[in-house]
């Protein structure tokens, strides 16, 4: 049973920012924040979750891993501080 919920095991790193603004005036998340990044760790997850489903081929899932990590961490960082310069970029 809890094998099937390990999809959200990765939403737990929400609770960094969480503390974060108990403790500190530094970090200002909304409500909106804590949404957006629910939902990216999500599909996260389940790309992640895929990939080792799907291959069985183990450089493959290699690569594929690391397509979505690279993916995860650009994304992040546009979200965060905007280094591409999009429209939804942070502050």
């Amino acid at each position: 049973m809890l094998n099937k919920w390990r999809i959200f095991w990765p939403l737990t790193l929400l609770l960094f920012p969480l503390l974060g603004m108990l403790v500190s005036t530094e970090i200002k998340w909304g409500v909106f924040d804590f949404i957006i990044m629910g939902i990216f760790l999500t599909a996260f997850s389940l790309g992640i979750n895929q990939a080792f489903k799907k291959s069985k081929n183990i450089k493959f899932r290699i690569f594929i891993v690391g397509i979505i990590i690279l993916l995860f961490f650009l994304v992040w960082a546009e979200l965060a501080i905007g280094i591409i310069g999009t429209p939804f970029a942070g502050n």
